[in-house]
């Protein structure tokens, strides 16, 4: 495990776009679920296929390369499944194999990352053609409505308590902080 100076490893709070401090609550939900993604991917920038899969807080499963292909099918669950209705399969899931988005680190890092990022996008094409936060779409599991506006702050928490874990497992792996 390479150790990176703590001088060099803290990357700024600047470095992610601001959230506006006042602005429309579609824009504020949209910049805080941004400001979000934007820190996953600042945890898991420069890594190798290695140190992205490493399992580095026993007994935890965890690694950011599970984290990053679990986000990609929390984004396509709740955005294209869930809300727009999209049939399209589950990514990273199946009724035998309901944790293999953290168990099974097959594939490259890179296309994981690459998956995670198109995944984002469709989102952001989805809301952007919703025509408010009281658009709804439907559970599958539940058949109960939703808003837009509680999925993303759904998907803000969930990306509050994942980045929370991708901040220890990066600490952990090479020493960076900050991200």
């Amino acid at each position: 495990m390479t150790q990176i100076p703590k001088h060099l490893a803290k990357v700024a709070e600047s470095d992610r776009p601001p959230i506006p401090r006042v602005a429309d609550e579609r824009e504020t939900l949209l910049a805080y679920l941004e400001w979000h993604r934007e820190t996953l991917a600042l945890k898991c920038a420069g890594l190798s296929q290695e140190a992205a899969s490493a399992r580095a807080v026993p007994p935890s499963t965890m690694s950011l390369h599970g984290l990053v292909r679990h986000l990609a099918g929390v984004e396509r669950w709740w955005f294209r499944i869930q809300f727009a209705s999209e049939d399209v399969p589950l990514l990273h899931y199946s009724d035998d194999d309901p944790d293999q988005d953290f168990d099974r680190l097959d594939g490259d890092f890179g296309e994981a990352l690459a998956l995670w990022h198109a995944e984002c996008d469709r989102s952001r094409e989805i809301v952007a053609a919703a025509s408010s936060l009281d658009a709804q779409g439907v559970g599958k599991t539940t058949g109960e409505p939703f808003s837009l506006r509680w999925m993303l702050l759904s998907m803000i928490a969930e990306y509050a308590r994942h980045n929370g874990h991708a901040d220890l497992l990066r600490e952990v792996t090479d020493g960076a902080t900050g991200r």
